[in-house]
């Protein structure tokens, strides 16, 4: 069985003899499998070396992912440069705005899939190649679960684009100037220009949405070649990256270096200061949680919101300043902001190089004069980007992005407002009809994992079309629902538990009085206990339609809430299920 006789230092089984398929005659498996690949024009020699996996997440939905043959040819080089054999395989790919219901909705059937993929092929290492919001975080939940060595990639931030003499990007610019649109200030004619510019080629959104997000804590956390996440997509540099990426993914199969090892819970602190100095979307608390539950790693959002009440935004990047990702790898990308966190920082962790944060931090290019990162003397907002909320409405906790909400409505108290889904609020949010003023606050019910099913981005309500019309701007706005990373404004989002299982949230009626309070962190509904426990008497959960088989209903019968990640509890490291909150009625 010359070429496939291959071990690795200890003895166990690598390349070819990895997880040989059950026939009940292990030597028939290896002939039969030797077979095969050869068929597709392999030599002995080629076979006889480490295997590195690489996964191709390419489709034609999705547009973020456009550069993935580029990429895979260069990690590919990378990989046979270092000697070891690199194979190519495809799992589900998943992109924002081609997702029904929601992206959130398939994350987990795609870490599942990614999971399972890695455990089934005979590969010594992977390269995940990942870049739309959702795939980044399944990739990473998937590889934790599997345990193999593993190295993330993104595809890179998309270049800007230009508007009537105006820079623009996806997607923050989308939503500005469709609000603007909403509001009579552009016309039919400018809302058709601008949509052939948000979006000028290839790669994930341009500023500091979910995806940049979690490019960026991806290299916080050490699973990342450093200076690996601000890239753009259509760059050398990005080519590089890939190709230096393959020649690490095969020193760390050489060397066995796990994701337990280097996602450890110092690395997630890290990743956490990372993610309130950015002004990070708040989506990435949720992936962070669902990653760090499969090694058995639980998020505590007190402590989170004690890092962000010492780590400031630093990073002037829209939604909560104004530049686009690729003036932040023009300064230098993500370590100019670790150099100024470094007091912040476990410079201890480990990363995919083997060689720990501190050192990668010291040994990286000297820093020069620019004006995206500022010093934490100077920050662009004085607290980290996000606050986490307790008080009778959310018992469980919810979400601000502060960074990006109005000043003057950080503190205040408003009469509810209340949709009680997503098909309500779109049949009634521009009603001339509609009981509303400026003052008070929108509440959107039934949006969280199991409400909508899938917890969609719905939590960035639309304002009242005749409001908006008299230059409204913002409201305050509370939901069980998530926000894209490119969205702004004062808005209460991961209400927990959810309307859909009970919660209070999902109890409070047109008229009652809400109040939010940020520098308090309460959210609080103004209700008697007595009235809400007649109220909850009353309650009947949703019901949704074809929940009785397939996919969804393993969704709905075990997803778990915002404060676990969304994960699903038998995905979760046995050593945290059950301490969780209830995932409610089945």
């Amino acid at each position: 069985m010359s070429g496939i006789e291959n071990k690795t230092e200890t003895g166990a089984p690598s390349g070819m003899r990895k997880g040989l398929t059950n026939y009940g005659d292990a030597g028939f498996s290896l002939f039969l499998r030797k077979a095969f690949i050869k068929g597709m024009g392999y030599t002995n020699e080629a076979l006889d070396r480490p295997i590195v996996g690489i996964i191709d997440t390419g489709s034609g939905f999705n547009a973020c992912h456009g550069n993935m043959s580029d990429l895979v040819e260069a990690a590919k080089r990378g990989i046979m440069l270092s000697g070891a054999l690199p194979v190519v395989f495809p799992t589900i790919s998943i992109h924002e705005s081609f997702s029904n219901p929601t992206s959130m909705f398939l994350r987990n059937l795609m870490s599942m899939d990614t999971e399972e993929m890695i455990r089934a092929q005979p590969m010594d290492a992977v390269v995940m190649i990942g870049g739309c919001d959702k795939t980044v975080p399944a990739q990473l939940m998937g590889a934790a679960s599997a345990g193999l060595p593993a190295i993330q990639l993104v595809t890179g931030p998309m270049l800007t684009g230009s508007h009537r003499g105006e820079k623009v990007g996806a997607c923050t610019d989308c939503r500005r100037f469709w609000a603007s649109y909403r509001a009579g200030e552009v016309d039919d004619q400018e809302i058709a220009d601008v949509n052939d510019q948000l979006v000028p080629g290839t790669g994930t959104c341009g500023v500091m949405g979910t995806a940049s997000t979690m490019a960026m804590v991806t290299e916080a956390l050490g699973m990342m070649l450093p200076g690996g996440s601000t890239a753009p997509a259509v760059s050398a540099d990005r080519r590089r990256i890939a190709e230096e990426t393959g020649r690490i993914a095969v020193q760390m199969a050489n060397s066995g270096l796990t994701p337990d090892k280097i996602m450890t819970q110092a690395a997630f602190r890290n990743a956490l200061s990372v993610l309130l100095a950015i002004g990070g979307s708040t989506n990435g608390l949720i992936h962070l949680t669902a990653v760090a539950g499969r090694l058995g790693i639980k998020i505590d959002l007190e402590e989170f919101d004690a890092i962000g009440r010492n780590v400031p935004v630093l990073v002037d990047l829209k939604p909560s300043g104004q530049h686009y990702m690729q003036d932040l790898h023009a300064a230098g990308g993500l370590i100019t902001v670790l150099r100024e966190l470094k007091p912040h920082l476990d410079l201890d962790c480990l990363t995919v190089t083997g060689r720990t944060l501190g050192e990668e931090i010291d040994d990286a290019p000297a820093g020069f004069e620019q004006n995206i990162v500022t010093p934490r003397s100077e920050p662009i907002y004085p607290q980290g980007g996000m606050a986490f909320l307790t008080g009778n409405l959310a018992p469980g906790g919810a979400i601000i992005k502060q960074s990006a909400a109005s000043p003057d409505l950080m503190k205040h108290r408003g009469r509810a407002v209340v949709f009680k889904s997503v098909e309500d609020m779109a049949a009634r949010v521009d009603s001339p009809d509609l009981d509303v003023t400026k003052d008070d606050v929108l509440v959107l019910q039934n949006t969280g994992p199991k409400g909508a099913p899938g917890m969609p981005e719905a939590g960035y309500m639309p304002i009242p079309r005749k409001l908006a019309a008299q230059g409204v701007k913002d409201m305050v706005r509370i939901s069980d629902a998530r926000m894209s990373g490119t969205a702004s404004g004062t808005i209460v989002l991961h209400i927990t538990p959810e309307s859909a299982i009970g919660g209070v949230h999902g109890l409070i009626r047109d008229g009652d009085e809400v109040e939010l309070d940020v520098d308090a962190r309460k959210i609080t509904l103004h209700v008697s206990d007595e009235e809400l426990e007649a109220r909850r008497r009353d309650f009947v959960p949703p019901v949704h339609s074809g929940s009785d088989r397939g996919y969804k209903k393993l969704f709905l019968d075990s997803v778990l809430q915002a404060d676990a990640g969304c994960d699903f509890d038998f995905l979760q490291h046995v050593s945290l299920r059950g301490t969780t909150a209830d995932v409610g009625p089945k």
